[in-house]
């Protein structure tokens, strides 16, 4: 039984399946690889992160994994920023990877603030 909607699973998995081809093209235009890890990394580790989520053992466990998929979201925007900003992505490459790192930022935003705010109304 999981927590998340299976479209919010299919979005992050198709997220970070995007950010890995961004790294491969790095790769492959022998770009700085560190940058190219750092893409790969945060990428893949918001779909990571949303399935561990999907399957927390407590309401605690699932808030913080959903706050490290929001960090990890934050920083694909850095890295993607930072690709585009040395000339190694164009802007039309990288924006919309940036736009679906905003939104799903924003979907696990509301997610974290509702699942907190539900928690609380159950204690008391």
């Amino acid at each position: 039984m999981g927590r998340l909607q299976q479209t919010f699973l299919m979005r992050v998995e198709d997220f970070s399946s995007a950010m890995v081809d961004v790294a491969e093209r790095l790769v492959r235009d022998k770009r700085f690889l560190r940058v190219a890890d750092q893409i790969a990394a945060c990428g893949t580790s918001v779909g990571a992160n949303s399935y561990e989520a999907d399957e927390a053992m407590s309401r605690a466990d699932f808030v913080k994994t959903m706050c490290i998929v929001a960090k990890e979201l934050n920083e694909s925007r850095f890295w993607l920023r930072l690709c585009v900003r040395r000339e190694w992505l164009a802007p039309s490459e990288s924006g919309p990877l940036q736009i679906e790192a905003a939104e799903l930022k924003s979907i696990c935003g509301a997610i974290i603030s509702r699942t907190r705010k539900n928690g609380l109304k159950q204690k008391v």
